[in-house]
């Protein structure tokens, strides 16, 4: 198992970012690495950081401003060379078929629960990890 895992979390609302850094705790489940917290408050923060490699998962708030977490990902999984898996927030259970058309890897609800928030993370640092 890697010593650490790198979660880019992208919301323009800093207490969103506080929540997944809160659910997360140091690691979202024993059997995945430590995670460390690139946090994007901007898209083109967001850009930037996959550019420079390294990044494990995505974290997108689809509520984020100027551009939501879902534009964001269809982007990355568009633009992005072997696109780190991508967990998207979303403010209604009705709104995940619009993460679907966005390619998310999976889906958490706002406000981030964090018991489910942690195992949808912790799932996609498994299958990163197996892929690589």
């Amino acid at each position: 198992m890697q010593a650490t895992a790198t979660v880019l979390v992208y919301s323009d609302d800093s207490n969103t970012r506080e929540q997944v850094r809160l659910a997360t705790g140091r690691r979202p489940a024993t059997d995945v690495p430590q995670v460390e917290f690139i946090e994007c408050a901007t898209p083109a923060a967001v850009l930037k950081e996959l550019d420079r490699g390294g990044i494990d998962v995505c974290v997108l708030d689809g509520e984020a401003v100027p551009m939501g977490g879902m534009g964001m990902c269809r982007q990355i999984k568009d633009e992005v060379f072997n696109c780190p898996p991508v967990l998207l927030l979303i403010g209604r259970p009705q709104d995940a078929w619009l993460a679907t058309w966005s390619r998310a890897d999976a889906t958490a609800i706002l406000p981030v629960e964090p018991v489910d928030f942690a195992s949808a993370l912790a799932s996609l640092l498994r299958q990163r990890a197996l892929s690589a």
